[in-house]
């Protein structure tokens, strides 16, 4: 094992004393080609092009003397000490970091960054990145080649937001570029780059947080709401012990994109965004579109509204992780279970209908459950009954995409 081992943190300003030192002292050295050409990279040390970080912390593991690790930024935000110090290569390293890409780029841009998400983007979480740009104002997305600025602007179909895109940070080819989302996919992008996406309707928020992306407190308290947050205007399948049940069931998270089809008041689609979800919200009453819309800019949140008849509509919509069906009976909740989601949550006033739709859920592979919700509302003052309302609550999870602790998002 190496007997040294420091991982430098380069931001293309000059190298610290810090760094001088460490890389005076190295008898190996690792980084990108721009890493190794750099003057003070030792003309003895054994030099390894940096591809596969898990590569070359096995090499590092073997190598007796002292080891540098280059890389760009900070080392430690998203970089090459989580895999360095992984359990199965043992390594204890030093870090010297430099300013990260992600604080470089809001640099260049004049823009504070407390209140931003931070994602990552690969092929594989390409669309997840997407979903936190769709229901956020401000976003860093760290791309990779397949997973760009371009990648990024045509899966924002529908989702305006603008673009400020940061190319080759720190080097004397440094770009930042501010184009829309529609025009991203216009252009060719050099690597390496980092997407700063903004735009959408911001909830109203005291200066200086606490805590970095969105503040806890500027919600109000409760997962679901009384129908007086939305306007009083809710139907039968809106009602707060409805919709709990529901948002219990699918579990949307951020990095999920929910459709709420039937989407009436909006209240739904409006706590499934609370949750830090992406949200289409699809209705064929104009007006449910113009109340749910106002209902989510009410909270400041990022709702997508699709006006059109299901299951016709679907049809060019992206991917959803979860989906409640508020509407349409089985025609739709069969066009929803095509196309995959990994839960489905929907409602039936009778026995019969909930067979129906627990029957095609079962035949597209969902586990299905089923259970008889009754609420009765009470006048407190008189302890008399106001309200009661019954309904089946169906819902559908494909077991094979349930996620178990510990194991990656499908």
């Amino acid at each position: 094992m190496a007997d040294r081992v420091t991982v430098i943190g380069w931001d293309g300003s000059p190298l610290t004393a810090a760094a001088r030192s460490a890389l005076g002292a190295a008898t190996l050295v690792a980084g990108a080609a721009h890493h190794l050409a750099l003057p003070e990279v030792p003309p003895t040390a054994e030099r390894i092009r940096l591809g596969s970080v898990a590569l070359a912390a096995r090499r590092i593991t073997g190598h007796r003397g002292t080891a540098v690790v280059l890389a760009d930024g900070d080392p430690g935000f998203f970089g090459v000490v989580r895999t360095l110090r992984a359990p199965e290569f043992g390594l204890e390293v030093e870090v010297v970091p430099g300013v990260s890409s992600v604080a470089a780029a809001f640099a260049r841009a004049g823009m504070p960054w407390d209140d931003a998400q931070v994602v990552v983007a690969h092929r594989r979480t390409l669309r997840r990145a997407v979903n936190v740009c769709r229901a956020h104002t401000k976003v860093a997305v760290l791309t990779s080649p397949g997973a760009g600025p371009a990648e990024l602007g045509l899966l924002m179909e529908g989702v305006h937001r603008t673009f400020v895109i940061c190319e080759e940070l720190g080097t004397d080819r440094e770009q930042v570029t501010v184009v829309t989302s529609d025009k991203a996919a216009d252009h060719t992008w050099r690597d390496p780059n980092l997407v700063i996406v903004i735009g959408g309707t911001a909830a109203t928020t005291e200066s200086g947080g606490w805590i970095a992306g969105r503040d806890p407190a500027a919600a109000p308290r409760g997962w679901t709401l009384p129908a007086e947050s939305y306007g009083g205007l809710m139907g039968e399948g809106e009602l707060e012990p409805l919709r709990a049940a529901q948002l219990a069931r699918l579990g949307p998270r951020v990095g999920d994109l929910v459709w709420d089809i039937g989407c009436g008041s909006g209240a739904f689609a409006t706590e499934a965004a609370r949750a830090g979800a992406a949200v289409i919200a699809v209705d064929r009453d104009l007006r449910a579109c113009e109340r749910t819309e106002a209902n989510a800019r009410a909270f400041g949140l990022q709702v997508q509204i699709v006006p059109g008849t299901a299951p016709h509509v679907l049809e060019n919509l992206p991917e959803p992780d979860v989906v409640r069906v508020g509407g349409g009976g089985v025609a739709v909740v069969s066009a929803v279970a095509d196309r995959r989601p990994q839960r489905i949550v929907a409602h039936a006033a009778t026995r019969d209908e909930a067979e129906l739709v627990g029957r095609d859920l079962t035949e597209h592979g969902y586990r299905v459950e089923c259970a008889l919700l009754q609420s009765v509302e009470l006048d407190t003052r008189a302890w008399t009954e106001t309200e009661r309302s019954v309904a089946f609550l169906l819902s559908g999870v494909l077991p094979d995409r349930t996620v178990r602790p510990g194991s990656p998002s499908p």
